[in-house]
């Protein structure tokens, strides 16, 4: 029946005709009883738009305006002019444009473009039938983009439910025989409602399809699956599978199977799902590799990686490859059963076949390997993964350099840090924290302010953590003026400091015997509303301590209390510690037994200021029961605690008693003795001329595979030389480490001939250094022989030995003594050319000698260079106002 007949018939009846002839009939379907649900709802449907409801004349008036749109349509004037006229826009009605539709069906591009032209320029309301008809239209001509694009207006545009669509859709498609061309119009409609995330209305409108014999595409099923998937609606998967995939005569193909197998495994139905996956090898469906990843995902998720691997094995009999997607998945299923090893064996295979892993693979394996202590794999892994292009993501590459830090792989943390930005990775905040934090702790401070700087000029944001590592590592390796020029320099950025910020700088003033600028800070802090905590505490306690100020640190030890802040073993150390130097052992006893009472453990910070104590105030035997009754308990004694017992005997005399307690401790296979406790004994020795013992003493200590130092070298030579056997002491040469020391000793007695001798074997030993070098200077100049001292440095650079600050010092000082500034300004710019950096006391030396020449121009130069570097400058200050006529 064509679009004439259909026209002519609507003029007479008013309606849409129903098809009716026996040959379509055969085409569609068997006819339905007249009384069956199936037929009442199919004449409901045709029934939705009747035109029988107006009289003959009201008809007649439709034709002819629908003939004059037509005319208008398929005209070549201007649409625009012709629908202006008010006598069809003010009739123009849905129905109309329908009409319009069906009589163009032939050529849908311009019945699209009439569609659209009344959308955009007459802002037209039109029908959900419109939409229908030309969906069919321009379906059934395969212009499916915009048809797909009216779909999407549809479903976007109007609040109707898919019962609805589908009964427009499917009036339509049934009255205007749609039907004998192409049903990729109900198609198109539930991809529509999976792309606009309607993926509940998709099952329904399958469904209906179902109910009416419609038979969907295979590509619409599978994007319905997929629409569940994401939304985790995986036992509706299952549900649609069975009941509308397998139903209406779909067959399905590998995805749709993977899309099943997928949920099977997310609801932890592993065994069916492998049955699947043999269903589809059985029903010789296209295998993929996708397939498989999909159930390998699944049984590592859920805990069997041991099957999975056997499924990954298994490809290649089934004339499948592993991909890289196959290896990452196993990769990250060893990483959830916490085998880390395994996964870097995997990812080296998996490299070696050519594939490029993941960064999440990547990442999981680098941070477990991390997590259980393998630093060094992981930097491997990282190295081997980095020569293929992927690296871990941001988070885990600090995890790791800081990890490596932590285990004093530092070169290999740099090594990391530097190479972040030849492979695309930005350092951010955290690394370069790291990474400055890391270089102080181990004293790398110029390192570190460089890596400082970079960060500056990276663009990326300083934090207070930045700055509190930079104190925290000038203040922890004595170059307090440093970190309180960097302290001054965040709060000028507007930087709050944190108590992190005001501890090391606090105790660094402690240490330094400066408490009035550790209280002034401590003032400072609590002023801004920064709560000291225990360190705070216990730095300013350890001050006063050292100070010998207990009073004032008894006082913060209990405010302490009164402020709620919790008093830890390394407070009543300093405190135990504090008492016994000034004596009070009674009062260190009495907080020794209060720790204990309160459940902290002492330690042998604890138990050496007690028992050194006890042997200060002359009370060495009950110092000796007390570390036998420590001893007894079974509580860690190490050398600090025996070296102060054994010092209050060699104090009191007692070498014997000394010895005794040696052999006694060392029978009970308690204490190893250092390097300190055999020099107490090798001093008790000497202090008696007791040569005998000192040997076996020396015995003893080259037995256990230590080396005498400065200090006990220096006690023997002394010794040695007052008894007046100075050869003896020189015949221990062989055995002795260093020469340094029997240098200083023949220098102190005025041998500079031997000295000279001496260093000159050491020279040709390979013996001879900078330090040994100053001392013969230091000794050449004490003696008056300054100009031999200057030609030494000569010599040292020949001999590839490099003169520090002292080496010019001593020479700078013995010139400014003698009043010879040209020879003390010789040796300063000799030290500046050679880039050695004056330090104070170098300054103050060549001050004093500008001021005794009477440059004070030159001493207030040199003065304000100090200034600027942040030295102390009191002295030099003392020095220019001492030779200043004006003060």
């Amino acid at each position: 029946m064509g679009f004439t007949h259909i026209q002519q018939e609507s003029v007479i009846t008013g309606r849409w005709p129903l098809p009716i002839s026996q040959t379509q009939r055969k085409t569609r379907k068997k006819k339905e009883p007249s009384d069956s649900p199936r037929e009442m709802k199919r004449r409901r449907l045709c029934l939705v738009r009747p035109f029988s409801s107006k009289p003959r004349k009201s008809i007649d008036d439709d034709e002819n305006f629908i003939s004059i749109l037509n005319g208008i349509v398929r005209g070549k004037a201007s649409w625009k002019i012709a629908l202006n006229n008010p006598s069809i826009a003010a009739h123009l009605r849905p129905h109309h444009v329908e009409r319009v539709l069906i009589h163009n069906l032939h050529d849908p591009r311009l019945a699209l473009r009439f569609f659209n032209f009344l959308g955009l320029h007459k802002n037209f309301d039109h029908s959900t039938t419109s939409f229908c008809i030309l969906i069919h239209s321009l379906v059934n001509s395969n212009f499916f983009w915009p048809a797909s694009s009216l779909v999407q207006t549809l479903l976007t545009s109007r609040d109707l439910g898919p019962k609805c669509i589908f009964e427009n859709l499917f009036d339509c498609y049934e009255r205007l025989d749609f039907h004998l061309n192409s049903t990729s119009g109900f198609d198109l409609f539930v991809q529509g409602c999976v792309q606009s995330r309607r993926v509940l209305d998709s099952v329904v409108f399958l469904k209906l399809m179902k109910e009416y014999n419609i038979i969907p595409e295979v590509r619409t099923v599978n994007a319905v699956l997929n629409g569940l998937i994401r939304f985790r609606r995986f036992e509706m998967v299952l549900e649609v599978f069975d009941d509308v995939a397998l139903c209406v005569g779909v067959r399905p193909d590998v995805y749709m199977y993977t899309a099943v197998v997928r949920s099977l495994c997310e609801l932890r139905n592993f065994d069916r799902a492998e049955e699947m996956v043999s269903l589809v090898e059985q029903n010789g469906e296209e295998l993929n590799v996708v397939l498989y990843n999909v159930l390998i995902n699944g049984l590592c998720k859920g805990g069997r990686v041991t099957r999975a691997l056997e499924v990954k094995n298994s490809l290649s009999s089934k004339g499948l490859q592993a991909d890289c997607v196959t290896f990452c998945t196993m990769i990250l299923g060893f990483c959830r059963m916490q085998d880390f090893c395994g996964a870097k064996e995997l990812m080296s295979q998996m490299i070696e076949l050519g594939f490029v892993p993941s960064v999440a693979a990547v990442s999981g394996v680098v941070d477990g390997l991390r997590r259980s202590g393998a630093t060094q794999k992981a930097y491997d892994l990282v190295n081997q993964a980095g020569r293929v292009g992927v690296l871990p993501n941001l988070y885990v590459y600090n995890a790791l350099i800081n990890s490596l830090c932590k285990d004093g792989k530092l070169d290999a943390a740099e090594s990391l840090f530097t190479r972040m930005e030849e492979k695309g990775l930005l350092q951010n905040d955290v690394t370069f924290n790291i990474i400055i934090d890391s270089l102080c702790k181990c004293g790398k401070l110029d390192l570190a302010y460089r890596v400082f700087r970079k960060m500056v000029d990276s663009g990326v944001e300083v934090s207070v953590y930045s700055y509190n590592s930079l104190i925290n590592g000038h203040c922890k390796f004595g170059k307090l003026c440093d970190a309180k020029s960097f302290y001054d320099q965040m709060v000028r950025k507007g930087l709050s400091p944190t108590v992190v910020t005001y501890t090391p700088l606090i105790d660094g003033y402690c240490v330094e015997g400066d408490i009035h600028e550790a209280l002034r800070l401590y003032h400072e802090m609590t002023g801004k509303g920064v709560s000291p905590n225990t360190y705070i505490f216990t730095a300013l306690i350890s001050g006063f301590c050292r100070a010998k100020k207990i009073a004032e640190a008894t006082e913060l030890f209990n405010r302490m209390a009164e402020l709620n802040v919790a008093r830890n073993e390394v407070t009543y150390n300093v405190m135990i510690e504090g008492y016994c130097r000034v004596g009070n052992t009674t009062k260190a006893f009495e907080l020794f037994e209060d720790m204990v009472k309160k459940g902290l453990v002492p330690d042998t910070y604890t138990y050496r200021p007690l028992i050194a104590g006890l042997c200060s105030t002359g009370r060495t035997n009950e110092a000796r029961e007390f570390f036998d009754e420590i001893h007894q308990k079974h509580c860690k004694l190490n050398e600090m605690c025996f070296s102060a017992l054994l010092y209050g005997y060699y104090k009191e005399g007692r070498l014997k008693d000394a010895l005794k307690a040696c052999q006694v401790t060392g029978e009970n296979g308690g204490i190893q003795m250092d390097l300190v406790c055999y020099a107490v004994l090798i001093c008790g020795t000497l202090k008696q001329l007791d040569f005998d013992t000192l040997l076996s003493v020396l015995k003893q200590m080259h037995d256990q595979g230590l080396n005498p130092d400065n200090v006990i070298y220096t006690s023997m030579i002394d010794a040695y030389g007052k008894a007046g056997n100075l050869k003896a002491a020189l015949g221990y040469w062989g055995i002795m480490m260093t020469y340094g020391c029997f240098l200083d000793q023949l220098i102190r007695e005025g041998c500079l001939e031997k000295a000279s001798e001496l260093h000159s074997a050491m020279l040709k030993g390979s013996l001879a250094n900078t330090v040994t070098y100053n001392i013969l200077i230091r000794g050449l100049c004490k003696h008056g022989q300054v100009q031999v001292a200057d030609d030494l440095i000569a010599e040292m650079v020949a001999n590839g030995i490099s003169p520090d600050c002292i080496t010019y010092s001593t020479i700078m000082g013995e010139y400014c003594r003698n009043g010879d500034f040209q020879g003390a300004l010789s040796i300063w710019e000799a030290m500046l050319n050679r880039g050695v950096k004056p330090d104070r006391v170098a300054y103050n030396i060549f001050i004093y000698g500008c001021c005794n020449a009477g440059k004070m121009s030159k001493a207030f130069e040199l003065l304000e260079e100090m200034r600027s570097k942040g030295f102390e400058q009191q002295q030099a200050m003392s020095l220019i106002q001492k030779f200043s006529p004006v003060t």
